[in-house]
């Protein structure tokens, strides 16, 4: 879709930021990625640091990267500075781009603008993120953990219900005992309730749950099967990312899947990061070589 102007991208560019939030194991990914990058990356005259980074993270987060040339009076490139994803827009017009914070606020860049987008293979103006596959699970992680929250602040759980149904218990020691337990402190939000029935019948009182979330709702099982589909849409291992292994064996030694994930995943995305290089014309990105990780998690010579 488009308004005259630029294109539409395919997914909501400010919901798809919002799930930057949805994991933790999701956002551990997303900045061990970035920060490895950041490792190894040479800083140039033209990009620093800082706006390399926030276009890796724009990239990585949101499938794509956009750097704004800037040019001095002589008409040549002085500095690349990131365009946040979320309000930069393809043009209809050939290589024209919009910046579109909100109603009214738009204008188009009059300088050159570098886009770096992730395949998708239903279009071809924007890009979208590697990990969208696991985008519901994900979704369905953070819902897990907003049910449980508020399970158990909404203060209508019900701890016990010490029933009294001896005829010979008076009305003034019920009462009595009803304040001792209204004053007692239980753990959280959990209450209890006491009813006397001189000579109940057995049966008299029943409580029967409509639904009991802490048997049924599984939420371990919800929260580990939902991180491993997150951690295999990142293919990170998840010894690089604070992930406590559930079996004696672990997860291995983290040198070595450091090793791995560096020549597997991340000298990949410097490939792609090289493209800025070869439509800016000069070496305004570069990367020191990896050293390999011995057992001890010392440099090794190979």
């Amino acid at each position: 879709m488009q308004n005259g102007r630029w294109y539409e991208p395919p997914m909501p560019m400010d919901a798809l930021a919002k799930t930057y939030d949805m994991s933790p194991h999701h956002r551990s990914a997303l900045l061990y990625k970035r920060n490895q990058l950041l490792r190894f990356f040479t800083p140039s005259r033209w990009l620093n640091r800082r706006e390399f980074g926030e276009f890796v993270l724009n990239f990585l987060a949101m499938g794509n990267g956009y750097l704004e040339e800037r040019r001095n009076l002589a008409g040549r490139a002085m500095e690349l500075r990131n365009s946040p994803a979320i309000h930069t827009r393809r043009g209809v017009a050939e290589d024209s781009f919009w910046w579109t914070p909100g109603w009214k606020q738009e204008f188009e860049f009059e300088s050159r603008i570098f886009h770096l987008m992730e395949t998708d293979l239903r279009q071809e103006i924007y890009g979208l993120p590697e990990w969208t596959s696991a985008l519901q699970s994900g979704l369905l992680n953070f819902d897990a953990t907003v049910f449980r929250r508020k399970y158990y602040k909404n203060g209508a759980h019900m701890g016990y219900i010490l029933y009294i149904s001896e005829a010979t218990f008076e009305e003034a020691d019920a009462d009595a005992l009803e304040d001792q337990l209204s004053q007692a402190k239980g753990a959280g939000n959990f209450k209890n309730m006491m009813l006397h029935i001189p000579e109940g019948k057995e049966k008299g009182v029943q409580v029967i749950p409509v639904g009991e979330a802490t048997a049924k709702d599984e939420f371990l099982g919800i929260k580990n099967t939902s991180r491993d589909d997150v951690l295999a849409a990142h293919r990170v291992p998840p010894v690089l990312i604070g992930v406590v292994p559930q079996v004696t064996g672990g997860f291995g030694k983290p040198g070595e899947a450091a090793d791995v994930f560096h020549f597997a995943e991340i000298e990949p995305l410097q490939l792609r990061m090289l493209e800025i290089n070869d439509w800016l014309g000069v070496e305004a990105v570069a990367f020191r070589p990896y050293e390999r990780q011995a057992v001890a998690g010392t440099a090794a010579k190979d």
